[in-house]
């Protein structure tokens, strides 16, 4: 069975808990996009993790860790990701790299820096971790696979062929220091035997995994929000986010994915620029962060404080459509214990004109939020196992948001802690 995990909003929906929760059910864990761009924070009996290359099944003795062929691989951050596991103590994971994987080159950060840097004002609130220009080299054609790295005679021609084209914007647009094709291509055998261990044919090893009838899940990274095509163009990032996409980038069938679980956050933050209809300001915002302070209100990559906003229903609804959900996972619900009443945001008044659907960016621009309040249930919720033992206030507001979402929500977090989940 291949089941995926993913996020409804704008990534930070609490998905490193609820996939470290999965993993332990699946065999294989797969990432099949982005890069070191997005943390997935995990708290276990080992401590506290932020991890960002690696899929969250880690932790696990029986699982295997797998990058996919859509991910933006960082090689050496890969090879630190894993020793650094191994220093605070956790046992050395079983790891496979698609040998179809692309490899992100160290001038791929160099260019998203100089970039930001020219933009001054305009930016895109990049991580800096390189995804924008590592995924326009891979789309025109210039970017180097895995496998490459393994034929060193055409390696060393195509890079010295690369930095020609990189050079010249280099010198002309951005007057920064020029790269040496030479220093570049020793570099690249250093990565080739720093991955040489984890390579393999994933799409063959997950087709023949599927056969045997193992457990796969695949994980992905931010949210449907922050997608290329169906997010809030052009402030996304430059993968897609969708479960769809994992077919792609984990090199299997589309319709072997059967299980698509959305987590929706019980309220709403975002890291970084763009549209963000609910967001609350000031006193209001600074309370929600810090009360979500255990989740981690902090990008798990910038460390940036993360925008704050009450639960969008419009955003999350068409989230959990198209990602093509079957089930959500309600995140955070124990944060918001401390209020008398909850606003939710239920449309969005664009010109006069109230409507439910979500629009494209810049429609979204000019979008003000229609609250309604929920009454509040006053009181911790941490520690409870059972849905029916909630205050009745709470689970009010779980079925209000199922109903608005129209997925049925199967799982309720109630405290950052692996075990602090509610099964209904």
């Amino acid at each position: 069975m291949v089941r995926a995990i993913v996020g409804a909003n704008w990534g930070d929906e609490g998905k490193g808990k609820i996939t470290d929760m999965l993993a332990k059910e699946s065999d294989i864990i797969v990432r099949f996009q982005g890069g070191s761009n997005a943390g997935h924070t995990i708290i276990n009996n080992y401590g506290r993790f932020a991890l960002h290359l690696l899929p969250s099944g880690v932790f696990y003795q029986h699982t295997t860790s797998v990058i996919g062929n859509g991910v933006a691989l960082n090689i050496p951050y890969l090879v630190k990701e894993i020793q650094s596991l191994v220093d605070q103590g956790v046992p050395a994971p079983k790891i496979l790299v698609s040998d179809r994987a692309q490899i992100l080159m160290p001038y791929h950060i160099l260019f998203d820096e100089y970039e930001e840097e020219r933009l001054g004002g305009k930016s895109f609130g990049s991580t800096k971790s390189g995804i924008a220009p590592f995924y326009s080299d891979k789309y025109a054609k210039i970017g180097f696979q895995v496998s490459e790295l393994f034929e060193e005679e055409t390696l060393k021609e195509k890079v010295y062929r690369v930095c020609e084209t990189k050079n010249v914007t280099l010198e002309h647009l951005y007057h920064k220091p020029l790269l040496d094709p030479e220093e570049l291509f020793q570099t690249l055998l250093e990565y080739r035997d720093m991955v040489a261990p984890y390579v393999c044919d994933v799409s063959k090893y997950l087709y023949d995994a599927i056969k045997e009838g193992k457990n796969i899940l695949l994980e992905g990274q931010l949210g449907s929000l922050k997608d290329p095509d169906h997010g809030i163009y052009p402030m996304v990032t430059s993968s897609s986010t969708l479960a769809a996409y994992g077919a792609i980038g984990a090199g299997i069938p589309p319709y072997e994915i059967s299980r698509i679980t959305t987590v929706v956050k019980a309220y709403s933050s975002a890291v970084g620029a763009g549209a963000f209809v609910s967001e609350i300001f000031g006193e209001e915002a600074d309370e929600l962060r810090k009360r979500g302070g255990d989740h981690g209100e902090f990008g798990a990559t910038t460390g940036r404080p993360r925008r704050m906003g009450w639960f969008d229903a419009v955003a999350s609804r068409y989230g959990c459509r198209i990602q093509g959900a079957t089930e959500a996972a309600l995140t955070v619900l124990d944060v918001l214990g401390y209020l008398d009443e909850i606003p939710v945001c239920v449309g969005y008044e664009i010109d006069g004109q109230v409507t439910k659907d979500f629009p494209t960016t810049a429609k979204l621009e000019k979008a003000k939020p229609v609250f309604v309040k929920l009454p509040g249930w006053k009181c911790d919720i941490r520690g409870i196992k059972n849905y029916e033992d909630l205050p009745e206030n709470c689970r009010k507001y779980v079925e209000f948001i199922e109903k608005e979402i129209e997925t049925p929500i199967t799982m309720v977090s109630n405290g950052p802690g692996r075990d602090e989940i509610i099964y209904r």
